[in-house]
């Protein structure tokens, strides 16, 4: 048979056992503070229910209220708990008022009607249907749990209200002497048993909304974490990239250097030979001396040139177009040459003086540095010519000579810094002059290719755009034509 001391045992087993579990729990999740609020719910109802047990077969006024009175604190604090953990409206000032308000109406029944225990248990359907709505409020608003587990605890508090209302219809009807069956032994033992069961709900309920939770924290923090990995990721790219940016346009610089450094060459050798000149003719020619001296003068000109328009000034400015004549240009190439002995040797022919949209300076360092290379690996004998014909669109520049020419497998990588052809290793060079004008050529939006010429011999073709509305330069800028 199952009494009244029986049940609340179990009932008792069921609420430590719960409140062991959910102080275990706020330990080791102290983020979810709301959990001390349930476990001291459950801690409150152990203590009543132990409080239940230990008082005599004729318990005094304080005895059958503080037990009472402490199992309904263990509600309101649950209550508080789950509106704390759902982010709902607490209204503690309802728990709290019904707390005082439950322990007047006991004291007072307790006072006047010991016996009378239908009023206690109708002033408990009250507290206890008045907490479980507000719960059953804050778990309709919440939207943060599933629905499922929402309406699930809702309806097991609804179960528990709907019992402690039957228990109360049943005493107003149940005559003075009524006695229950035998398997409950007293006439509240059923409402402790489903009040047991109750707790067991509860507490599963309980138990996986805090397990959702956690897994939505879990949820958040991870996709936190995608997302500060994706921000690093994106700022590791971006760092390179302007990792990249700086070496290139460091490597930009030094190929500047390496340029300017090697065109610096050819001016001092135009000198070096005037002084060689001047000193082997001294005074017997002054004619020939004023004119050395006049090619001395024109090679520092150039000089002080490169120095101003490629290390003294701005990077950005290095690139100049303006419209020139491009006849003029091949003037002073074939002067140039003339002064460094060569200038039998040179053949320019030109359908007609061309104004072209150029820098000056970069157009003349490419072809004095195409005739050079072409010179310089021909027989000293051949002839090199430089021709200019003019194309729909395009203006053709081409420098032929009659020398060892390239090998086959090696013409494209001609223009690369530093490379020399296989064939070229006995004839002095840095490797530098077709790569530097290939990189001035780059500023006009215009290229050379080497095309093989008859059985010997080497053609370095230039194709320059004609006309040109936008000319690109190689770091970017343009220049409206």
């Amino acid at each position: 048979m199952l009494d009244l001391k029986t049940i609340l045992i179990v009932t008792l087993a069921t609420a430590c056992l719960q409140a062991t579990v959910w102080i275990f729990a706020w330990r080791a999740w102290r983020h979810l503070y709301e959990l001390k609020f349930l476990a001291a719910g459950f801690v409150a109802m152990a203590a009543g229910v132990s409080l239940m047990l230990l008082r005599g077969g004729d318990p005094t006024g304080g005895a059958i209220i503080i037990p009472n009175l402490t199992i309904k604190l263990g509600l309101v604090l649950l209550a508080e708990g789950l509106a704390r953990f759902l982010g709902q409206p607490r209204y503690s000032w309802i728990g709290m008022s019904l707390l005082i308000a439950h322990a007047a109406a006991w004291s007072f029944i307790v006072a006047v009607d010991p016996g009378n225990i239908a009023a206690r248990i109708h002033t408990s359907t009250i507290f206890t249907v008045t907490i479980m709505s507000v719960m059953c409020l804050g778990l309709a608003r919440d939207r943060m749990q599933p629905a499922a587990l929402r309406w699930t605890t809702i309806a097991v508090l609804a179960e528990y209200m709907l019992a402690s209302i039957v228990q109360s219809v049943l005493e107003i009807g149940l005559p003075a002497g009524f006695r229950s069956a035998p398997v409950l032994a007293d006439r509240n033992a059923w409402y402790l048993l489903q009040g047991t069961l109750f707790l067991l709900a509860l507490f599963a309920c309980l138990l996986f909304m805090v397990s959702w939770r956690l897994s939505l924290d879990l949820r958040e923090k991870n996709d936190s974490l995608s997302r500060e990995v994706q921000e690093r990721r994106r700022l590791e790219s971006d760092l390179s990239v302007s990792l990249e940016t700086e070496r290139a346009l460091r490597e930009e610089q030094t190929d500047l250097m390496r340029i300017v450094s090697h065109e610096f060459r050819t001016p001092l050798v135009i000198i070096r030979n005037a002084a060689e000149m001047i000193g082997l003719v001294g005074d017997k020619s002054p004619e020939a001396t004023r004119e050395r001296l006049s090619g001395i003068d024109e090679a520092l000109d150039r000089l002080f040139t490169l120095i101003d328009r490629f290390i003294a000034e701005d990077r950005e400015r290095v690139y100049r177009p303006e419209p020139i004549r491009l006849g003029s240009v091949l003037d002073d190439v074939k002067r140039h040459f003339a002064r460094m002995g060569s200038g039998d040797r040179l053949e320019v022919a030109a359908e007609k003086d061309i104004i072209i949209l150029a820098d000056a300076e970069m157009i003349m360092t490419v072809l004095i540095n195409l005739v050079d290379n072409a010179l310089k690996y021909s027989p000293g004998h051949c002839p090199v010519s430089l021709a200019v014909r003019e194309e729909p669109a395009c203006l053709i520049i081409d420098v032929r000579d009659r020398g060892m020419g390239i090998p086959e497998g090696q013409r494209g990588k001609v223009g690369r810094r530093f490379f020399r052809a296989s064939n070229a290793a006995t004839t002095a060079g840095t490797g530098l002059g077709i790569y530097s004008a290939r990189r001035l050529l780059a500023y006009h939006g215009a290229a050379v290719d080497f095309e093989p010429q008859g059985e010997c011999g080497t053609a370095a073709v230039v194709r320059f755009p004609l006309p040109a509305d936008c000319v690109p330069g190689p770091v970017g800028e343009h220049v409206t034509a």
